[in-house]
This record gives structure tokens, sequence and C-alpha cells, in this order.
């Protein structure tokens, strides 16, 4: 009879190939070229994370108590810098501004690159190529360089000073990436499926949204939460085509209240929190589908 915890082979003798072979995995989980990748990959960490927590850790402090110790932990927890942020910086019309940009952007932006992506990945037609090329201008061409004529064209439309003026723009240059993205997936999904599906009478339109929709979720979500904080984040578009103050995005109205209020660290700090915390949250929410959607195309 084997003990307990003793492997034992296909006939139910004491397998020591495979003992040997756990202690050889036991054994490798020190090696130092381990030791070495988890120190990098701890340290990476601390160096993304570690300016959101000192200016968390700021925004409950008092400008005393930064100005002893900056890394330190807060003598009292003042969760009430948060409010008063919130209010004297009027952070709820801004947020308000914020998500009624961002949605659309990211509907609408997810919606056409499917639709780009499929015809690009799946399709062939005459002028392709140059059109797909055309399309990643978008992502070649910084949006410092067109910030300018953008500007004088919405004034020529009359779109200043609207919600417009952002949206537009956003979903432009997000649909040029987005476009990109798919046309990856979409390449690299077997032609034995599209094959079959058009055997069963599916035409391209059902193929896309009945066979291979429900696999694409994962570089959808992906691609979805990427626009989300590109767009919540955006700072100069709204800077140039945005003067009504009722219309501030959060970046936007932060940059105003850190004007307003450069003396006061902590309430500095507490509206910084406040931007940046709805992208947090997303990402963690889809953390485990971002991460699926990023590596999907790694392994065939």
């Amino acid at each position: 009879m084997a003990q307990l915890g003793e492997t034992v082979d296909g006939f139910g003798r004491p397998d020591a190939a495979r003992g040997a072979r756990g202690g050889e995995r036991t054994k490798a989980r020190w090696e130092p070229r381990l030791v070495l990748t988890y120190g990098l990959l701890t340290f990476f960490l601390l160096l993304a994370i570690g300016p959101f927590v000192i200016i968390v850790l700021a925004a409950l402090k008092t400008g005393e108590e930064i100005g002893r110790n900056v890394f330190g932990l807060p003598e009292v927890w003042r969760w009430g810098n948060l409010a008063d942020a919130w209010t004297q910086g009027q952070f709820a019309r801004y947020f308000r501004s914020s998500v009624i940009v961002a949605v659309p952007v990211v509907v609408v932006s997810c919606f056409l690159s499917i639709l780009t992506g499929y015809a690009f990945g799946r399709m062939r037609f005459p002028g392709s190529r140059l059109l797909f090329f055309l399309l990643l201008l978008g992502i070649m061409v910084p949006g410092e360089a067109v910030v300018i004529p953008l500007y004088h064209n919405l004034r020529r439309m009359d779109l200043l000073d609207t919600y417009w003026a952002m949206i537009l723009p956003d979903i432009a240059f997000s649909v040029s990436f987005g476009t990109l993205w798919m046309r990856g997936f979409f390449s690299q999904v077997p032609p034995e499926l599209v094959d079959a599906a058009t055997v069963d009478g599916s035409n391209s339109w059902q193929t896309l949204w009945r066979i291979l929709l429900p696999n694409a979720q994962p570089a959808i979500l992906t691609m979805a939460v990427l626009f989300f904080v590109w767009t919540w984040n955006d700072f100069l578009l709204p800077l140039v085509v945005i003067t009504d103050e009722n219309l501030r995005t959060l970046p936007l109205g932060l940059a105003f209240f850190q004007g307003r209020f450069t003396s006061d660290l902590p309430l500095t700090a507490a509206g910084a929190t406040i931007v940046a915390l709805p992208t947090i949250l997303v990402y963690a929410v889809l953390q485990r589908h971002f991460i699926r959607g990023l590596t999907s195309g790694a392994v065939k």
C-alpha cells in the first residue's frame, strides 16, 4: 500500500519518477532566475501603484502631516477631504460631463470597430488595403498635430462648447485603433468556422453576430476598457474646444481646481483621487477579461 501523500502509478504502485519530478518542481521555485523575475515584477508593480498610493494618502492627511512625512500613514484618516473637494470643486458637474462624453464614445466606437475589424479581417474587396492604411492614420498622427485644424472645423460647424465637440473626435481616434485591434482578432478566426456557418445558411451579418461575436468578448471588453480610460483621461481636446464651465470634464475641471487650491495639497490630492478612481474601478472589475483580451492573440 502506498503511504498517504505518496504518488502511485497506473497499477497502484508508488511512482518514484513522479515524486522525483515533484521534488524538482519544488526546487525550481527557488531558482535564482525565478527570484529575479518576481523581484523585477514586484519592483515595477510598486513603481506603477506607488504614485497613486502616495496621492491617496496625501488626500487623507493635513498639510502639516504631508510636510513631515509624505510617505507615512495619516495620523487621523480625514475622509472629509474627499467630500470637501467634491463640493468645493463642483466635481459632480464635471463627473456628469465625463460620463456623457465617455459612454457614447465607448459604445459607438466599439460598435464601429467591430464592423470595420470584421470587414478588413474577413472580407476582401477592392481598395481594402488602402482604406485600412487610411484608417491607421488616426493612430500614426498624434492628436496634437490635428487639434488646431480640428478646432477650426468644429467652429465652422458651430459645434464648439458642445458635447459633440468632444464625442465626435474621440470616436474618430478610437475607431482607428479599434479597427486594428478587431482586425487582428477576426483574422485569426479559423476559416472552417466561417465556412461551416455559411454552409448552414448564415450570411455575413449573421456569422458576425451569432458565431464570431460570442468568442470575441475578451477582445471587445479589453478594447472598451482602453476606450474608456483614454476618453476619461483626455485633457487636451476639452481644453481646446470647451470654454463653458458647465461642460468641463473631470481632468479639465481638476486643472482649474488645482489652480485655485495650489497651496492646499490635501484638497488637490483629493481631487486627483476623485478623477482617477473611476478608471481604476473599471479596470479592477474587468481585470480578468482585460488580461484575457491582451493575451488571446499571443498563443494560437
